[in-house]
């Protein structure tokens, strides 16, 4: 493998190399989630410091024309570095991936889940450390389109559980994609008990996720959604 191969073709190894440490920020101990933390810090240092580099070389490279510019050596070699930099890093070690394919094939699905965990388990560290809303949107869509192997599907139904049982969340509502993906027996028993639950979120969202389960060709959209509460407002009056 070369050193510019993309992050989708690298294995396993490669992956664990760059981000294993990242699963202590979901870790119970609380000396390992420290411990995460630290070396999440460092790593966007880095990051930071090599995209800063980068551009102060594009600035300086400028007057060189498009062309030349990006073949100069000083400039191609602080991309380099901005990119390896990156990929250590969260969020920006998870922003490339496969264009199609089998995800559940992919290295690197393990961090896409683990970066979808962190949000759903520590919303407000990761808002705080990690906040990035368009990459957690695009996590939720691919990895609701990719063929389930059973362990990736216990993951995802956990995930949803842990989602309708807190108050919403920005893009929380892709959630419903991936319980459509996965959707069950053991999720919708999931369901029914948070939609009898004692929390007024989760009764609500659970509810909303049954309600699309048992009408599959119904769009998620925001007017299905408002449709929706106005029709559970009327039926409690």
């Amino acid at each position: 493998m070369t050193e510019d191969a993309g992050t989708d073709a690298d294995d396993a190894c490669a992956w664990a190399e760059r981000l294993g440490w990242a699963f202590g920020l979901i870790a119970e101990d609380p000396a390992a989630r420290g411990a995460a933390f630290v070396h999440l810090a460092e790593a966007q240092r880095k990051a930071t410091n090599a995209v800063a580099r980068s551009r102060e070389m594009w600035r300086l490279t400028q007057p060189l024309g498009a062309d030349e510019q990006y073949r100069d050596p000083a400039f191609q070699q602080a991309l380099q570095r901005q990119w390896q930099a990156q990929r250590h890093s969260l969020p920006d070690g998870v922003w490339n991936r496969p264009v199609g394919g089998d995800l559940a094939t992919w290295p690197g699905l393990p961090y896409a889940l683990l970066f979808l965990e962190w949000e759903a388990r520590y919303p407000l560290e990761w808002t705080q450390h990690a906040k990035a809303w368009g990459t957690k949107q695009s996590l939720i869509r691919e990895v609701a389109r990719a063929c389930q192997e059973e362990a990736i599907k216990a993951k995802l139904t956990d995930l949803v559980e842990l989602v309708v049982h807190r108050a919403y969340r920005c893009k929380d509502r892709e959630y419903v994609r991936v319980a459509r993906a996965v959707d069950s027996a053991d999720l919708r028993g999931r369901l029914e008990r948070a939609a009898d639950s004692d929390s007024p979120w989760a009764r609500c969202h659970a509810r909303y996720v049954l309600w699309l389960l048992d009408r599959p060709d119904l769009p998620n959209t925001c007017r299905v959604w408002q449709t929706w509460v106005a029709g559970e407002a009327a039926s409690l009056l």
